[in-house]
C-alpha cells in the first residue's frame, strides 16, 4: 500500500474532501511553455531561414515573447472567463428548473442513473436523497446533464502562469542572440542558430519529461513526444522562411 498517493483511512478521507476542488494550471503551464518555445524558435528558424540579420532576428523574437505572450494570456484569459460564465448560466437555469419543476427534474436525475446500471429500491433511494439537497442536485446535474466542470480556476491566475510560462521557456531559444548582443560570446550566424536550436530542443524535451512526471507516464516517451511535436513546428517554419527568402 506504500505506492498509493494519499491515505485512505476515515480520518484522512474526511480531511482532503473537506477541501474545495480546485481546477488545476498544470495544462496552463504546459500549453504556455510549449507555445512559447514553439513560437519564438519558429521566428528564430523563419527568419534564420529568410537571411534575416542577428538584430533583426533578436528584436523579432523578443517582440514575439512579449507581444505574442500577452495575446495567449488574455485568449486564456477569456477562455477561462467564459468557461465560468457557462457554468454560471447553467447552474441558475437548473435552480429555476428545480423550483419549476421538480418532478421533471427528478426524472432526469432518475434517468442519469438507470443509465449508470441502478434500479429499484437502490435507484429510488439515490434519486431521494440527491434532490433533498438543492446544491447537490444543481452540482450533478451540471457535471451528468451538461458535462460541465465546476472546478473552473481563476482566469487571472491562468491567463498568469500561461504568460509566465510562455515568456520563461520561450526565452530559451533566444540565449544565444542575448549573449551575442551583449558581448559575452562571439561566434557566427550559424553557429548562433545551431545552439539555438540546441537549446530549443533541450527545452522541449524538458517540457515533456516535467509533464511525464506530473502526469505519470514514462519520462522518455512524454520527453520525445513533445520534441517531436515542437520539433516539427519549428522545421516547418523554418523551410517557410527559406522557401519565401528570394522575396525580401
Amino acid at each position: 500500500m506504500d505506492h498509493l498517493d494519499h491515505s485512505h483511512t476515515k480520518e484522512a478521507i474526511k480531511e482532503r474532501l473537506s477541501h474545495n476542488i480546485e481546477r488545476s494550471y498544470i495544462r496552463d503551464f504546459i500549453y504556455g511553455s510549449i507555445d512559447g518555445t514553439v513560437t519564438t524558435f519558429a521566428v528564430v528558424a523563419g527568419a534564420a531561414g529568410a537571411g534575416f540579420s542577428e538584430k533583426v532576428i533578436f528584436i523579432l523574437g523578443c517582440a514575439n515573447l512579449i507581444a505574442d505572450g500577452f495575446s495567449m494570456a488574455v485568449g486564456n484569459y477569456e477562455g477561462v472567463k467564459a468557461e465560468k460564465q457557462l457554468v454560471d448560466k447553467y447552474r441558475k437555469m437548473e435552480a429555476e428548473h428545480i423550483e419549476q419543476v421538480p418532478e421533471g427534474e427528478k426524472e432526469e436525475l432518475r434517468q442519469i442513473y438507470i443509465a449508470k446500471g441502478f434500479s429499484g429500491d437502490e435507484l429510488e433511494s439515490i434519486v431521494e436523497g440527491i434532490s433533498s439537497n438543492k446544491e447537490a442536485w444543481i452540482e450533478v446535474m451540471l457535471t451528468e446533464e451538461h458535462g460541465l466542470s465546476t472546478a473552473i480556476g481563476n482566469p487571472i491566475k491562468a491567463a498568469f502562469i500561461t504568460y509566465l510560462a510562455f515568456c520563461w521557456l520561450g526565452l530559451f531559444p533566444l540565449l544565444p542572440f542575448i549573449f551575442k548582443a551583449v558581448g559575452a560570446i562571439s561566434i557566427s550566424s550559424e553557429e548562433l542558430f545551431v545552439v539555438s536550436g540546441v537549446l530549443t530542443a533541450i527545452t522541449f524535451f524538458t517540457i515533456g519529461v516535467v509533464k511525464g512526471n506530473l502526469v505519470q507516464v514514462p519520462k522518455w516517451k512524454s520527453g520525445l513526444s513533445t520534441l517531436a511535436t515542437g520539433g516539427a513546428a519549428a522545421l516547418m517554419s523554418f523551410f517557410v522562411g527559406k522557401l519565401l527568402s528570394h522575396l525580401v
